[in-house]
């Protein structure tokens, strides 16, 4: 008796363990989409205006995720006016780049509350995307951007990021967009 109750110990155990490992995975999986949706909805944006949303220079890009909500979602022609949410009528005079954004309708769970100009967009580990423009508002190139055009990236399952040091270990979960 005392050794079919371990052996089922031991596989419950395994179990559990790769329902661990698997849900990570399946984190990681959904992070790389919603970053490959808002890389290429950055792109159609910047077709559109000439140039990506400019944020201030910040060495963690930590609450810049309002920003591209703002961009890609809300107020994308900056009028001040919001973008439809839901079935609710908004402003028709602006293009949505990224309709998942939508707090009303969205699937992938990465927007929360109502949508407003200061809407945050969260990774699947409930942690703020991170977004670095090149260029500021005042059109001066920010020093803290590690890529050319922008930097899109999530702490990952930790919260904790270091980009001016790559090696350091609290990267080692981050994840970049393409």
């Amino acid at each position: 008796m005392i050794a079919v109750i371990t052996i089922i110990i031991i596989l419950a155990s395994l179990v559990v363990g790769g329902l661990g490992f698997v849900n990570e995975r399946q984190a990681k999986e959904k992070a790389k989409v919603q970053m490959a949706l808002l890389a290429n909805a950055l792109a159609d944006y910047k077709l559109d205006n000439g140039a990506y949303p400019a944020t201030p220079d910040s060495p963690k890009g930590e609450g810049n995720s309002y920003i591209l909500f703002k961009a890609l979602y809300w107020d994308s022609n900056n009028d001040g006016k919001g973008a439809p949410v839901g079935n609710a009528q908004g402003d028709a005079d602006q293009k949505v780049y990224l309709q998942s954004l939508d707090p009303a309708n969205n699937k992938q769970g990465w927007t929360s509350g109502t949508a407003s100009p200061t809407t945050k967009i969260y990774d699947p580990w409930g942690n703020e995307y991170r977004y670095r423009s090149s260029l500021d508002a005042a059109g001066k190139t920010n020093t803290n951007t590690q890529n050319p055009d922008y930097d899109l990236w999530t702490v990952g399952k930790d919260g904790k990021t270091n980009p001016k040091t790559p090696k350091d270990k609290a990267n080692r979960d981050d994840l970049q967009a393409p």
